[in-house]
C-alpha cells in the first residue's frame, strides 16, 4: 500500500512474540503443561470486564487455523480471533509484582486494569 507521500507501508504482522515470551513458552512446552501439544493457541473469547478475554494455551492445529512460527514456537490462531488480534505483541514479564504474559494489542480501544480483557 502506498501513502500520500509515496512511502510504502509494510503490512502488519499477525503476531509477534518477544524473546522473553518465546523463552517462557519454550520452557513451559517442554514441561508437563505442553507435553502432548504441538503449539500455542492465541485467541479471544467473550467475557472479562472489558468485553473480550485473551486465550493463551497449548493446543494442536485445528482446521482453518492461521499458523505462525517464530523461533521454534508454533502459534495457532483461528480466523475470528485473528480479526481482533492482528498486530498483537506477546510479551512475558517477571518482577516483584509477579510474572506472566502481557498482550500489547493495537486493536484494543480499552483494556481492563489487569490487562487480560479488552474491547474494540
Amino acid at each position: 500500500m502506498t501513502t500520500m507521500d509515496n512511502t510504502i507501508e509494510q503490512p502488519k504482522a499477525l503476531l509477534r512474540a518477544t524473546d522473553d515470551a518465546i523463552a517462557a513458552l519454550g520452557e513451559m512446552q517442554r514441561g508437563e503443561e505442553g507435553k502432548d501439544k504441538d503449539g500455542v493457541r492465541l485467541g479471544v473469547k467473550g467475557g472479562g470486564c472489558s468485553g473480550f478475554s485473551y486465550v493463551l494455551e497449548f493446543d494442536n492445529k485445528r482446521e482453518g487455523d492461521n499458523i505462525l512460527e517464530q523461533d521454534g514456537v508454533t502459534f495457532y490462531m483461528d480466523r475470528k480471533s485473528a480479526i481482533y488480534l492482528k498486530g498483537i505483541i506477546l510479551d512475558y514479564r517477571a518482577g516483584l509484582q509477579g510474572k506472566g504474559f502481557v498482550f500489547q494489542n493495537p486493536n484494543a480501544t480499552t483494556t481492563c486494569g489487569c490487562g487480560e480483557s479488552f474491547s474494540v
